[in-house]
């Protein structure tokens, strides 16, 4: 297999001075009437104005000879090449291509919308010129095979797979250098090199968005409750105590039990608790 080969063509602003010479040598040949000079000057002054290129910055040309790979121009600048080389020109720029947003099912099967954006540039003009048939639809399609493989490989979120050490909504960094790797293998044959990938839009399906939005709500609300009934425990045990060392008053084993009920019920209710004067005894 060929690979890419870099020349360097003949100084263009040579080729000028060259062709302002045969112009003015032409221009005395009509005058003088030779038609012999003006003979030998037209097709010289055609080849020398067909040979000129210019390559502008972060562009390249692709030479070929009859079907023949001839070599890559990545220099910018003036130059003179064989007239008879077709030139294909391919912009070295670093580009941005955004995926459409598709629908997969991640790892635990469920679906998700997700897209994701690439920075690229060609590397490698050989490989783009021959070696695929179009290297932008070469790209949207590869993008979207990886994509596709890669909310495959991580679940959506811990909610799912609470094992997971990666997942596609916390993780980020392990995800984007995931997808980097995936793209680099898949559009090397291409000559392109991938220089940034990451995730675009990442969400559940709207059929089942609803539903995971309330799962979540409800593992947020259990965590908060365990949370405050952790916290109301610790509060009644410390009362308890504090009551039992400074002697404020004796409790037997009901009225423990009525007493922590009573601030269980204030500390961990949701609404405002109203306060029930008692004008008896205790035992009341």
């Amino acid at each position: 297999m060929k690979v890419e080969k870099i020349v360097t063509p003949f100084n263009g602003y040579l080729v000028i001075f060259l062709l302002i010479a045969t112009a003015g040598l032409l221009a005395y040949a009509i005058s003088d009437q030779q038609i012999i000079l003006i003979i030998a000057c037209i097709p010289i002054f055609i080849i020398l104005a067909k040979g000129l290129i210019i390559v502008s910055p972060n562009s390249s040309k692709v030479l070929l000879l009859f079907g023949k790979y001839k070599g890559s121009i990545k220099h910018n600048g003036m130059f003179w090449i064989n007239p008879l080389y077709t030139r294909f020109s391919y912009s070295l720029r670093a580009r941005n291509f955004e995926s459409e947003k598709i629908k997969v099912n991640d790892k635990m099967g469920n679906p998700i919308l997700i897209s994701v954006i690439l920075v690229w540039r060609v590397k490698d003009t050989f490989k783009v010129a021959f070696e695929v048939d179009n290297y932008t639809t070469f790209i949207k399609i590869q993008t979207d095979s990886a994509v596709r493989k890669l909310a495959g490989s991580f679940p959506y979120d811990h909610f799912e797979d609470e094992t997971a050490t990666i997942t596609l909504s916390t993780n980020f960094d392990d995800v984007n250098i995931s997808l980097e790797k995936e793209l680099a293998e898949r559009l090397d044959i291409a000559g392109i090199e991938v220089i940034e990938s990451r995730i675009g839009y990442l969400a559940y399906a709207p059929e089942i968005a609803h539903s995971m939005l309330r799962r979540q709500q409800a593992s947020a609300v259990v965590a908060a409750r365990h949370k405050i009934v952790e916290g109301a425990v610790g509060m009644v045990e410390s009362a308890l105590k504090l009551l039992a060392d400074k002697k404020i008053i004796e409790f037997d084993d009901d009225r423990k039990a009525a007493m922590v009920s009573n601030l269980m019920v204030v500390l961990c209710g949701d609404s405002e608790t109203k306060p029930v004067i008692n004008t008896g005894t205790l035992n009341q």
